[in-house]
C-alpha cells in the first residue's frame, strides 16, 4: 500500500512538473509569435507608405523589396548582436562571482585564499582586455579621412546593398553610411565596420573573448562537478549532457538553474571556438596584406609587402604592450595623413 502511494505521489509530481514547464514554453512561444506578427505588420506598413500608385492604377514601389528586406535584416542584426554580447558578458560575470568562486574556492575563515585571488585576477584581466578592445574597436572607427569621394557601385553589387568600391582602397558601407579605409567586413557585434584603423583592436577582442569563454567553460565544468557531482571523465559526457539535462528538466528532476548552467557551457564553447578560428583567419589575412572582401571576390593583392611589414602596419611597433592592455599602438597611417593634406 505504501509503495502504491509512493508511486502515485511520484507520478503526480512528474506530471505537475511537466505540465508547468509545458505551460511556460507555450507562453514563450505565444509571445514570440506576437512579436513576429508585430514585426510583419510594421514591415507591411512601411512598404505601403513607400508605395505609390501609377497612372494606370499599378503599384510602384519606391525601392526594391529585396533591398529593403536585406537592409532591414542587417539593421536588426546591428541592434541585436551588441545587446546579445552585453547580455552574455553580464551573465558570465554574475556566474563567476555569484556561483563559481563561492563554490569552487570556498573561504571557511572568510579570508581570501591564493586560489580565489588568482582566479579573480585572471578572470578580471581577461574581461578587462575583452571589453577594452571592444570599446577601442568602436572608439577608433575605420572610416577614412577623405569622405568626399562619390561612391561608384561595384559590378559585383547587384542589389546595391553591399559596400561600394572607391579609389585608393576605400569603400562605402551602406550600413554604416561611411567611407571605410581598407574595409575588411562589417561586425554586427560592434555595430561598425572593421578596417585598417581598428583591425588590431578587433583581433585582440576576438583573442580575449575566446580566452574568456574557454576559461569560463573550465570553471563551469568544475562548478558542475563540485556542486552536482557530475563526472566529466568520460569524453561522451559533454556530448550527452545537454539532451539528458533537458529531459531531466522536463521530468522535474533538475532545476532550471542547472539546465541554464549546462546550456552556458555549450554557449561558451561555441563562442570560444568561433572567435579563435575567426582570429586565426584574420591574422593570416593581415599577414598577406589582404582583406576579407578581397578574399571573397578572389582579388589578388598587388605589390604585396612582406608579412612582417603587414603585421607591423596593423599591430604597430609596440605590439607587446598591445597584447597586455587595450592601448593605441599604431600611429595614424600614411593614407589618412595624405587625405588630411588633400583636404
Amino acid at each position: 500500500m505504501q509503495s502504491w502511494t509512493y508511486c502515485t505521489h511520484t507520478c503526480t509530481t512528474y506530471f505537475t512538473a511537466i505540465t508547468t514547464n509545458l505551460i511556460i514554453i507555450i507562453i514563450i512561444i505565444i509571445i514570440i509569435i506576437i512579436i513576429i506578427i508585430i514585426i510583419i505588420i510594421i514591415i507591411i506598413i512601411i512598404i505601403i507608405i513607400t508605395t505609390r500608385v501609377g497612372r494606370e492604377g499599378k503599384f510602384t514601389c519606391l525601392f526594391s523589396v529585396n533591398m529593403f528586406t536585406r537592409m532591414l535584416k542587417l539593421r536588426l542584426l546591428n541592434a541585436v548582436a551588441p545587446a546579445y554580447f552585453f547580455m552574455a558578458t553580464a551573465v558570465t560575470f554574475i556566474l563567476h562571482f555569484c556561483f563559481f568562486i563561492p563554490t569552487i574556492f570556498p573561504n571557511p575563515d572568510t579570508s581570501l585564499t591564493a586560489s580565489t585571488t588568482l582566479h579573480t585576477v585572471v578572470f578580471l584581466f581577461l574581461m578587462f582586455n575583452a571589453l577594452g578592445n571592444y570599446i577601442m574597436t568602436i572608439k577608433y572607427p575605420a572610416e577614412s579621412a577623405n569622405e568626399t569621394a562619390v561612391p561608384v557601385c561595384s559590378p559585383h553589387c547587384s542589389d546595391k546593398v553591399d559596400a561600394h568600391y572607391l579609389l585608393n582602397g576605400r569603400h562605402f558601407c551602406k550600413l554604416c553610411k561611411k567611407v571605410i579605409l581598407k574595409r575588411d567586413h562589417h561586425c554586427f557585434f560592434t555595430g561598425n565596420c572593421i578596417g585598417n584603423k581598428n583591425m588590431r583592436y578587433f583581433i585582440m577582442f576576438c583573442i580575449y573573448t575566446s580566452c574568456t569563454c574557454l576559461y569560463s567553460l573550465v570553471l563551469g565544468v568544475a562548478f558542475l562537478t563540485v556542486e552536482y557531482s557530475i563526472s566529466f571523465e568520460n569524453p561522451l559526457t559533454f556530448l550527452t549532457l545537454l539532451p539528458l539535462s533537458t529531459g531531466y528538466f522536463f521530468m522535474g528532476t533538475i532545476s532550471g538553474l542547472q539546465l541554464f548552467l549546462v546550456l552556458m557551457l555549450y554557449v561558451w564553447l561555441g563562442i570560444g571556438l568561433v572567435c579563435a578560428g575567426f582570429c586565426c583567419q584574420q591574422v593570416l589575412l593581415v599577414a598577406r596584406g589582404q582583406t576579407w572582401c578581397q578574399m571573397q571576390r578572389g582579388q589578388l593583392v598587388e605589390n604585396r609587402s612582406p608579412w612582417r611589414s603587414n603585421l607591423k602596419d596593423v599591430f604597430g611597433t609596440r605590439w607587446i604592450l598591445g597584447l597586455l592592455m587595450p592601448v593605441q599602438t599604431v600611429e595614424m597611417c600614411s593614407e589618412d595623413t595624405d587625405g588630411h593634406k588633400q583636404d
